[in-house]
Parts: C-alpha cells; sequence; structure tokens
C-alpha cells in the first residue's frame, strides 16, 4: 500500500498583543478547512499554527498592565488558543514563540547565519514603527509614516546587526519569476516585485538592542533577535529543524510547507525575509504563500478605537460555531476584502443556513418518516426529472475539487449550496405530496425520497471541511435511507430587530463623555513668535481632487485660496474620497515649499488632526470662512 502524499499548512502564527477579533479569526477557520478538505483526499495533513510572543510593543503592553511579558503573552496565548479551539479548528501544533526549543534554535540559527558571513555587525539609524516591529528609510515612509499602517514612526539609532539581503535578491526573483505559484493571488506577487525587489533590497537590521523582551544573541546578550527573524523560524522550528544538522524524521517529510496562508499585509515578510533567510540555511523554499484579503465590519477595517470590533465567541454565542465558519468562508472573495455585519450575518443564517439546508433535511426526514416509516430504498422508478439531480450530485465533488485546487473556498462553498438548492427544486419538481396521496404511485414516491436523501448525503458529506459539525449531523439523520424518527433543527431562523436589541445591550452606545480622550507628543524644540510668524496659514476651497494613480494614499487636490488655486497632494485616501473632498472649506499651509510627492507636484500641506490609532481628519473653519482668509 503507497503511503499517503504529505501535506504541510501553517497559518501565520497569531501576534499576541490582543485578545483576537472575527478578521484574525478567519485566518485559522479558512486554514482549517483547506487542511480538512486535503484530509478528505488522502493526504497525510499535518497543519500548524500558534502565536507569536516577543517584541517591544508586548513589552510596553505588559508594562501598561502592570505585568511580565511572559505573564501578559501566557494569558493572550490561552486566550488565542481558546477562540481556535472553539472555532472547532482541526490544527496539528500550536507553537508559541516562547516554547524552550524554537528559542534555542533561533539562537543556533542566527549564530549559524552570523558565522557564515549573511550577518554582520553594524550601526542602525533610520524610522521605526513600533507596532509593525519594522525598520524603514526616509525614502521608504509615505507622508512621513509606516508604510504599512500609516501611523507616526520614530527615529532610532542603535548598534545592532544586519542580514545581507542583497546577496540573495537575485536568487529570489529568479525563483518567484519560474514559480508562479510561489506568491498568490498574483496581485501580490506584483506588489512585492514592483514595490521592493525590483528597486533594489537594503541590508535587513535583525536584532535590538532599545528593549530586552526577546530571545538573545548568544554571542551578544545586550541584543535581542528581530521580531520577524524570530518568528518566522518557527514553520520550521515547529517540526523539528535543527541548524546544526540534526533534524528530526518529521521535518526532512514535512518540510518543505505546502502553504503559508497568511494575511495581505504580512506578506513582505513571507515572500521577501523568509525565503531569503531560508536560501541562507540552504533549505527550500515553501511551496506557495497565498496573501487572503481581509474581513472588514461594515464601515471599515476593525478598530478597538473605532468600536466596531467583531470577536468570534460572541457571533458563535449568536448564532453558533458553524453559522460563523460559514459566514466568513463564504463571504470572503478570492482577492478582495470582504464584509461582515449583525445584518448579513442574519441574512445569511434565514436564507442560506436555516431555509435552503435546514429546511430542505427537515422536509425530507419528515416525509421519509410520514410516507415510509422511517426507511426507503432505491426501487428503481426513474423519471428523465432524476437524472437532471443526478448528474449535479456527480458534478458537485468536481467542481469543489476544481475550486479548492486554487483555494477558491468561498467558491467551493457555493458549488456545495447550489446542489443543495437543485434538491430544493427536486422537491418542487417531483411533488412527493401528492404522490403520497396515490398508493399506485408509492415505489416512484421512495424512489423520490432515496434521490434526495443520496443528493443531501453527497452534499453534506462535501460540507465537512467548511462545517464539520453540520456535516455530522445532517449525516446521522439521514442514514443510507433510514432517517431519524426525529429532525433536528440545524439553524433557527432570527428575527433582526431583536438580535440587533440583544446587541445594543451588550454593547451600549457611550455617552458622549464630557473629557474627551487627550494624546500626550513628545514636546518640539520651541520657537520664537518670528518663527510663527514666518509660517503662513489660511482657509483654502477644494474645487476639485482625483486619486493619484502611482499612489494607494495620495490625493491631489486643487485648492482655492483667495484668486489663486494651488495644487496640493495629502496622504489622507484612506480617510476621504475625491468626491468627499470637493467642496470642503480647509485649513491649508500656503508657503510650505513645492516638493514632489509620487511624481505630482504639491505646493502646500492640508492641516489634519490625528488620533491614538493614526487616523486623520482634515482641519476645518468652525465658522463659514471665504476661501484665502488668514488664519492667525
Amino acid at each position: 500500500m503507497s503511503e499517503k502524499p504529505k501535506y504541510y499548512i501553517t497559518t501565520a502564527i497569531a501576534y499576541t498583543s490582543g485578545k483576537p477579533h472575527i478578521g484574525n479569526t478567519y485566518e485559522i477557520v479558512l486554514a482549517d478547512a483547506i487542511a480538512r478538505y486535503k484530509r478528505s483526499q488522502g493526504y497525510d495533513v499535518f497543519f500548524q499554527t500558534g502565536t507569536d510572543e516577543h517584541g517591544q510593543k508586548i513589552e510596553l503592553k505588559a508594562e501598561e498592565a502592570g505585568i511580565t511579558p511572559k505573564e501578559f503573552v501566557d494569558k493572550v496565548s490561552g486566550e488565542i488558543r481558546r477562540i481556535w479551539d472553539l472555532m472547532d479548528t482541526s490544527y496539528d501544533k500550536f507553537i508559541r514563540t516562547t516554547d524552550e526549543d524554537h528559542e534555542k534554535q533561533v539562537k543556533k540559527i542566527f549564530k549559524k547565519l552570523y558565522d557564515k558571513g549573511d550577518i554582520y555587525k553594524g550601526h542602525y539609524e533610520g524610522m521605526y514603527c513600533t507596532p509593525c516591529e519594522s525598520f524603514f528609510t526616509e525614502s521608504q515612509l509615505v507622508d512621513g509614516k509606516c508604510p504599512d499602517c500609516g501611523r507616526p514612526v520614530q527615529p532610532a539609532k542603535e548598534e545592532a546587526y544586519f542580514f545581507k539581503m542583497s546577496k540573495y535578491a537575485d536568487r529570489l526573483i529568479e525563483h518567484i519569476n519560474t514559480h508562479p505559484e510561489f506568491i498568490q493571488p498574483v496581485s501580490r506577487k506584483n506588489e512585492m516585485m514592483n514595490n521592493f525587489l525590483l528597486p533594489g533590497l537594503q541590508d535587513l537590521c535583525v536584532s535590538r538592542t532599545s528593549f530586552k523582551w526577546g530571545i538573545p544573541v548568544d554571542f551578544d546578550p545586550k541584543h535581542v533577535v528581530y521580531v520577524w527573524l524570530d518568528a518566522l523560524t518557527n514553520y520550521i522550528t515547529g517540526i523539528g529543524y535543527d541548524a546544526d544538522g540534526n533534524s528530526t524524521e518529521q521535518f526532512n517529510k514535512l518540510w518543505p510547507a505546502d502553504l503559508h496562508l497568511i494575511g495581505k499585509d504580512i506578506i513582505r515578510f513571507h515572500t521577501i525575509y523568509w525565503p531569503i533567510f531560508l536560501m541562507a540555511l540552504d533549505l527550500p523554499l515553501p511551496k506557495q504563500v497565498f496573501g487572503h484579503p481581509w474581513l472588514l465590519q461594515g464601515d471599515g477595517k476593525m478598530s478597538k478605537s473605532k468600536g466596531n470590533v467583531l470577536y468570534a465567541d460572541e457571533l458563535v454565542d449568536f448564532f453558533g460555531v458553524d453559522a460563523v465558519r460559514y459566514f466568513v468562508l463564504h463571504e470572503m472573495p478570492f482577492e478582495n476584502d470582504g464584509v461582515i455585519s449583525w445584518e448579513l450575518m442574519v441574512e445569511r443564517l434565514n436564507s442560506d443556513l436555516a431555509n435552503t439546508l435546514g429546511n430542505l433535511v427537515n422536509r425530507t426526514i419528515s416525509m421519509t418518516n410520514k410516507y415510509f416509516g422511517g426507511t426507503v430504498t432505491d426501487t428503481g422508478i426513474a423519471e428523465e426529472v432524476d437524472a437532471d439531480l443526478k448528474a449535479v450530485v456527480e458534478n458537485t465533488a468536481k467542481a469543489v475539487d476544481e475550486k479548492m485546487e486554487d483555494l477558491r473556498v468561498a467558491d467551493a462553498i457555493t458549488e456545495i449550496f447550489n446542489l443543495f438548492k437543485r434538491c430544493n427544486k427536486y422537491i418542487d419538481e417531483t411533488t412527493p405530496w401528492v404522490l403520497g396521496k396515490d398508493e399506485s404511485k408509492k415505489d416512484r414516491l421512495s424512489a423520490v425520497l432515496w434521490n434526495l436523501i443520496q443528493g443531501i448525503s453527497e452534499g453534506a458529506r462535501l460540507l465537512e471541511p467548511y462545517m464539520p459539525s453540520t456535516s455530522q449531523k445532517i449525516l446521522e439523520q439521514l442514514g443510507n435511507g433510514h432517517v431519524t424518527e426525529k429532525p433536528e433543527i440545524l439553524f433557527q431562523r432570527m428575527d433582526l430587530e431583536e438580535v440587533l436589541k440583544k446587541v445594543e445591550e451588550l454593547h451600549p452606545k457611550k455617552e458622549e463623555k464630557k473629557e474627551e480622550a487627550v494624546i500626550d507628543l513628545e514636546p518640539k524644540e520651541e520657537i520664537t513668535f518670528e518663527q510663527f510668524g514666518a509660517m503662513q496659514f489660511q482657509v483654502g476651497e477644494i474645487i476639485a481632487c482625483e486619486a493619484v494613480k502611482k499612489s494607494k494614499k495620495l490625493l491631489c487636490s486643487q485648492v482655492k485660496i483667495g484668486s489663486q488655486v494651488k495644487q496640493i497632494v495629502s496622504g489622507i485616501k484612506a480617510y476621504y474620497t475625491p468626491e468627499e473632498m470637493v467642496g470642503k472649506k480647509v485649513m491649508v499651509l500656503v508657503n510650505l515649499k513645492p516638493a514632489k510627492l509620487a511624481g505630482v507636484l504639491s505646493e502646500g500641506m492640508l492641516l489634519c488632526a490625528e488620533d491614538a490609532d493614526g487616523n486623520l481628519a482634515l482641519m476645518t473653519p468652525e465658522k463659514e470662512m471665504p476661501a484665502g482668509a488668514e488664519i492667525c
């Protein structure tokens, strides 16, 4: 008997800075669906997930909480694992980057790369984004902020170790060009090539001395290993890699990984840094890195400051595990961001789950009990309408396989529910309630119900990777023509108004506080009144606005100031559409020296306020003021 083919799948390990919201949970459910599907196809699957537990951000959060970093990550990691288990995910290993064997190997990997000459000691001076744990040069910043998250960066100057990225850049470019499946979707590949690889890679800072919560460099303990070099290596340390050449049989069997499943926001680390680290270790690259889109709330990316965060356990309390799994998998497009809301969840529960699926199973079991005492057989009495149903049943498995081959999970689920819809249509076409009134049609009625049970059972088997509990419940109730005496209601319809009322009770709208939250900034050097007087601020009226084609963040506005019109480029595309900008009265720094941003001339600056999360709002005059009015 031939050995099963292996399939090694990983998620990005979850960062332990706080409780995961439903957008984070989507990734583990997606990975679980793929892992379960592969098992159903006969693969020997190893599914690894876990938590990323080092870094400056965690050190700061632990300090705020008044506990040690280890106590902080123990608590958050435990909560993440609880959510993963709640969502019925079938991972084989949950790794933590504070695991002793992982930390031991990271130290050895760092030393190996240093001894090889790929890591060298130097000094770093540049800009650092604490939330992203990333360094950037001035040229990489967008409007002076982090190009990844848009938050402020801080200047950093310290002794550091560097990795020679450019040494492997050409080899990585060649690999990407000759392995089109390596980075998916294709748009992510193009982004990495055009924005990072082709312009040329700079050496990467791989150690820090300004904080302590990390894995110390063995031979220079005042340094801790850069959090991404630490975190990325979990994919090999978790399965038994040893930098000294004594790797386990499990590692030799499983590596290279078949799929790294990650969020699109960290694809640079997984498709540039990670492959280069592996090349330096003389290890093969993973077969595929898939950067999935985000699951957004109706009003944008989930943020605690916005108060729009949805958590998996809360949704499960309302709808049940499989309903939440169905929703996050079904509503996520292959490449673009998906949207989640209470309203949409209720709509899908009622239409797809309670009606299309739940009602179908219930009716089929009820009719089998009513007309045949719970047991039917294939009497062979066939009509033309049966052939079409059987063709759909046979073709659905092939269609699901085709979609899953390309990781189009939402499309695979749609194919299964198309089968359930076809079964519902078959009931309408064959009218069992009419056949049941005619004793001479009893054999035909038995064949109809047999066909229904077979069709639904096939759909239920195909549904297992996506909704495992529901799949099992359906198959247990249908038997193989011998149905359960009393059908279990799979999904109960819900009233939207009642749901929204309960949600409001759980999350009452906070009354406006008299005392608003404040933000303390690092004070800048004092200036004289004369220096302030050198800056000219005026009210401007935006008369035209368009997106800058070569930028994801810039808008170009034509601003009327008195009798003049100035062209001003601003990094506010994430907060305003060009249409929203037109007609606004704004505050403008008029005499800023002109500069080009993304190749477009900017002749001033629109003044904005920024909150703690980096969200921007244009400063506008409180009362109606003419364009050109001086701000003094």
